[in-house]
């Protein structure tokens, strides 16, 4: 009997979807589970989960000393989306599963305590990822829609954990997802139901159209906000490659739909936000700054950000956002210079 497993799963690092090599060891001793590995507190909590889900699909649960490791070790692992490659992992280390076939897939899925796979953030940055390691992705039905938008990805959607061991085992394959995506036009609010403002519309379109950046100045009420929420209609559509890249992002913060597809999100930030929720960071940040949510055109990234009412903002939150924007494109001397800048 083979004692030890080997799979692999995804991590949410940023901006980026890390591989992870999930390895599942069963030994004699006293009976214990320890999972290592970097683990946040949802990922320990994934014990008991995995414990009663494969109980209750009639599963054994091996009395043995389990060891879990989630590699590479200083690599953060977070949320429940090892769930279900532990579950396998340790159904393959006791030969209830055959191990022959883990190394073709990829899985990622949140255990319900009577097996059913629950929905996980970042199922599109994942198998955006993962479209490019050879592998399938097995993962949660309600999140095959989102992930199969990745068009070289090999997506397969479990509902729950039974589904999974039936597939592995060759009795009943799981079907390859493939995503109904209607080919709508986004409707975006028109710029035409504007009336007059003619030198601002044709600021918008050489805006649009350079990939220049647009401040307006002038009294409440003249239809500044209105004019910049009309924006997006007039850049170019998005290509797919664009459409991916905005929906991963999109993903990792969980907030994604698919109803929204190839549609250039809007961002308006309050005057009151910090200078961490405009460009992001924190202990664990998850990609829901404004300025990571950002629109994309053929020419250059694009900020998505519209600060209304630009004069309250605080002038330390154009600098962060300022020097944000240098660091995606300029070394580190560059932005070490651009520190130095002060408003005054």
């Amino acid at each position: 009997m083979m004692s030890l497993a080997v799979l692999y799963s995804r991590a949410l690092s940023g901006m980026e979807a890390e591989l992870v090599t999930v390895e599942v060891h069963l030994a004699n001793g006293l009976p214990s589970f320890t999972i290592v590995g970097l683990p946040e507190t949802e990922v320990k909590e994934s014990k008991d989960r995995v414990r009663a889900a494969l109980q209750n699909c009639n599963f054994e649960f091996p009395a043995r000393h389990i060891t879990v490791n989630l590699a590479p070790a200083d690599l953060p692992k977070e949320s429940g989306r090892f769930d279900l490659p532990i579950a396998l992992g340790i159904l393959a280390a006791t030969g209830q599963i055959p191990s022959d076939k883990l190394s073709e897939y990829e899985y990622a899925g949140e255990l319900a305590l009577t097996g059913e796979l629950r929905a996980i953030r970042g199922a599109l940055a994942m198998t955006y990822r993962a479209a490019n390691s050879g592998r399938a992705f097995v993962l949660p039905a309600v999140n095959a829609a989102e992930a199969a938008l990745v068009e070289d990805a090999v997506v397969y959607a479990a509902n729950s954990l039974l589904d999974v061991a039936a597939h592995l085992t060759g009795r009943e394959l799981l079907s390859r997802y493939i995503p109904q995506v209607e080919s709508i036009t986004p409707i975006y609010p028109d710029l035409r139901e504007v009336k007059g403002q003619g030198a601002a519309k044709r600021a918008l379109e050489i805006a649009a159209a350079g990939g220049h950046s647009l401040l307006m100045s002038g009294p409440p009420g003249t239809g500044k906000s209105m004019l910049a929420a009309r924006f997006p209609g007039i850049l170019p559509q998005m290509t797919q490659q664009e459409a991916l890249e905005s929906a991963a992002m999109q993903s990792l913060g969980g907030m994604f739909e698919v109803a929204n597809w190839k549609r250039r999100p809007y961002r308006a930030p309050h005057h009151t936000a910090s200078a961490v929720a405009l460009v992001g960071g924190g202990s664990n940040p998850r990609c829901k700054a404004e300025c990571n949510l950002r629109l994309r055109n053929k020419f250059r990234d694009l900020l998505s950000i519209i600060c209304d009412s630009a004069a309250i903002f605080p002038s330390n939150l154009y600098e962060a956002q300022r020097i944000k924007a240098v660091s995606r494109v300029a070394p580190y001397r560059q932005v070490t210079e651009a520190r130095s800048f002060r408003w005054y």
